[in-house]
């Protein structure tokens, strides 16, 4: 067997592993109706108040029996309840194109997610730099390891109603996703994290390039503090891979930015959720920092 089978076959079958396609769960975490009728947020505010009170201490959840439906676990539109990551095989596919492909034309610059979950996604890339037998670029895990911010209305107004920060399943500690890569056998000096609000770690982080910058903050917010911190670290060539561009904060965000550099590079859909698009020119801002260097 050639190196590159097997590396294709490791990689294919660690998707499978991440995303519980290869072994299916039964069971479904139960989410109730985020509908704003009456009823429905009656049952929201009981559900939390169970969960917080009898559940969590005990380490208990509401969960259903619910078919495995291969297709929607290929398109991430299942929320898995022992997954390692829920954006499904696609998106997956869709982040080894784009890693492999930096790697084979050598585009400079580390790996990082902004928003991990359980750190499916980050791991996957990990594994990638593993087997191309790259020792240089560093994977960046960057989260708040304690769920989604509470919206920031005045401040962010596209983020007036977010309920994503009342999910507990979306608390997901550092320590277990430390123990997530562990258990793949990929936590090493090449994985480094940022712990805390993107606002207040990512525009200190000592990242010089990015080769690829995968968002996945859901909200208008964090989708907008990272663009901001990091989109001008991306080297020409690289990048910019969006989870939640489906959701109206994120896709807001996005075009907003996209506009306010004029940035032209076309959007390409993954699946029904997930886009991607290759960096090819400047931002504004990195237009204005190359000519106050070469001033004289």
């Amino acid at each position: 067997m050639n190196d590159s089978i097997a590396k294709d076959l490791y990689l294919d079958l660690l998707k499978q592993c991440l995303t519980r396609y290869l072994y299916p769960e039964k069971y479904r975490v139960y989410k109730p109706s985020q509908s704003q009728n009456v009823r429905a947020r009656l049952i929201r505010t009981v559900y939390r108040s169970l969960y917080k009170r009898l559940m969590a201490p005990r380490q208990l959840d509401l969960v259903r029996v619910v078919p495995f439906d291969p297709a929607k676990r290929m398109v991430g539109a299942d929320w898995p309840i022992e997954a390692d990551t829920m954006i499904g095989l696609k998106r997956l596919d869709n982040l080894q194109h784009c890693v492999s492909d930096v790697l084979e034309r050598s585009v400079p610059g580390d790996l990082i997610e902004t928003g991990v979950w359980r750190g499916g996604a980050s791991i996957f890339m990990r594994a990638i730099l593993k087997a191309y037998g790259d020792t240089d670029r560093t994977v960046w895990v960057a989260d708040s390891f304690q769920g989604l911010p509470k919206p920031n209305a005045e401040k962010y107004p596209a983020d007036a109603g977010d309920v994503h920060w009342q999910y507990e399943e979306l608390k997901v500690s550092f320590d277990e996703v430390k123990r997530n890569f562990e258990k793949y056998k990929l936590l090493d000096e090449q994985v480094r994290f940022l712990v805390g609000w993107f606002s207040e770690t990512l525009p200190a982080a000592p990242i010089k390039k990015l080769a690829i910058l995968r968002l996945d903050g859901d909200m208008y917010e964090s989708t907008m503090d990272a663009l901001r911190a990091l989109y001008p670290k991306v080297s020409i060539g690289g990048y910019v891979i969006v989870d939640d561009y489906f959701l109206p904060g994120c896709r807001k965000a996005i075009e907003e930015f996209r506009t306010e550099n004029r940035l032209t590079e076309p959007i390409e859909q993954i699946d029904w959720g997930g886009v991607f698009f290759k960096k090819t020119f400047p931002s504004l801002k990195e237009q204005g920092e190359q000519l106050v260097r070469s001033a004289p």
